[in-house]
């Protein structure tokens, strides 16, 4: 079983949905189930409707799962597990104040030392314990012995107790944080491998001794993927436009393309361009880079601009608000010159827009569009030119440059003669 969970909590990011297409790719090629945890127990910072952005951008991403979870309905096994780990004495109550525990904290930072709990509340007496009305907080025990982790990416790597800490499970409000819940819902779920971003690698010693504190003996396998750089060679955030998916898909590129490029970059593939049923026959999660990757918006225009070209020409119409194979094969003209959709939709709806004529060829445009409304139909460009020039005595700059301008709205572009086999079906429409 594998697992993606997403938090409601903001648009998706492009490293989000880096983690859930290679947690779909390896549940395909392990022929396991792949299921959505969504988590949502951090309620204030929440975002309704969030859960269904993410649950849409998935489908349309064709990220397939056999089970959708909210992680609000495991409250119940997370008081359970957090009581049973007092009882055995692998946890215990603290009844240090938050003002406290940040005066701690102030005079690590000012020692210049990694802040760690003190213990204070570890070895307290029962009867203190059981009579004590305050606030508590629940911490497990920190580990006896150093924690290896084996990672399909990064190796192995240790942890240190101390490392480690004895670190809160359930908050003052009873509610678990955010690793005690992980922790107990990949093993309520049976998960058997862990695919996420690397800025979880610390959270990752804390969940295992979680388990091994319930003792769940079953060795979950882990991959830690390398974060994506922006063109700064810092981590990107909210702040770069490119870090949402759905900022990318409003752009105009396609989901097969956005996906082949989160595929591709740190990546090992046989090809530059390919499908997810191809990447799913020849990925393999142990040659990820262990190295960040930057992101590169002309690659990804690059990737986008041959998905693009692959469209069925009706497919390609649709993206741009039409319905016609010709304006599908129209629009792949024009992929000299633009590489998104909302690229293709500013070069083709002047087309079919009112011409805006300067004011040096409104005469020439008025001759010209009324003979083209008149003119039966030709089939090839040399017969429909010979005859608007004939009947408009046009030519040289005065016939080009206001047919162009008739015809595409645009002063400059792919050559007329070209674009035309795909504009005679609708010569009237265009230069009324």
């Amino acid at each position: 079983m594998l697992r993606f969970a997403p938090s409601p909590t903001g648009d998706m990011h492009i490293g989000n949905l880096r983690v859930a297409l290679f947690n779909y790719i390896v549940s395909k090629q392990r022929n396991e189930d792949l299921i959505i945890r969504i988590e949502d127990t951090d309620k204030e910072r929440n975002i309704e409707g969030k859960d269904k952005e993410i649950l849409d951008i998935l489908d349309l991403f064709g990220i397939t799962y056999s089970q959708l979870i909210y992680q609000s309905a495991n409250l119940r096994f997370h008081s359970a597990m957090a009581l049973q780990l007092l009882h055995d004495k692998k946890a215990f109550s603290c009844f240090c104040s938050p003002e406290w525990l940040e005066k701690k904290r102030e005079e690590a930072k000012e020692a210049k030392k990694a802040y760690r709990y003190d213990d204070a509340c570890e070895n307290l007496p029962a009867e203190l314990v059981i009579d004590n009305m305050n606030p508590f907080t629940i911490r497990i025990k920190k580990p006896d012995a150093t924690i290896i982790i084996k990672d399909h990416i990064k190796g192995e790597v240790s942890f240190e107790p101390a490392e480690v800490d004895s670190f809160i499970i359930m908050r003052q409000d009873k509610t678990p944080t955010y690793n005690f819940a992980c922790a107990v819902d990949d093993m309520l779920a049976d998960i058997s491998i862990i695919i996420r971003g690397e800025d979880h690698m610390s959270n990752t010693p804390k969940q295992d001794h979680i388990r091994a504190s319930l003792n769940y003996d079953k060795k979950i396998e882990y991959a830690h993927l390398p974060i994506i750089l922006n063109d700064s060679g810092k981590k990107m955030s909210k702040r770069d436009d490119a870090s949402s998916v759905k900022w990318l898909l409003e752009e105009g590129f396609l989901p097969e393309a956005i996906s082949n490029y989160l595929i591709l970059i740190g990546n090992k593939p046989p090809k530059e361009i390919f499908q997810m049923s191809e990447a799913i026959e020849w990925f393999n999660i142990n040659n990820i880079s262990k190295s960040p990757v930057r992101f590169d918006m002309d690659m990804l225009r690059h990737i986008n601009r041959e998905h693009l070209k692959g469209l069925d020409n009706k497919e390609l119409s649709r993206y741009l608000g039409f319905a016609d194979e010709e304006i599908g094969a129209l629009a792949k003209v024009y992929l000299e010159e633009a590489q998104t959709t909302k690229e293709l939709r500013e070069k083709i709806q002047p087309i079919f827009a009112p011409k805006i004529i300067p004011v040096e060829f409104e005469e020439q445009a008025n001759l010209m569009r009324n003979c083209i409304q008149n003119a039966p139909y030709f089939d090839s460009y040399e017969e429909f030119k010979n005859h608007i020039m004939q009947e408009t005595a046009l030519k040289g700059k005065n016939f080009f440059k206001p047919l162009r301008l008739l015809l595409t709205g645009a002063e400059h572009g792919p050559d007329v003669a070209e674009i035309y086999q795909y504009l005679k079906n609708y010569l009237g429409e265009i230069v009324k």
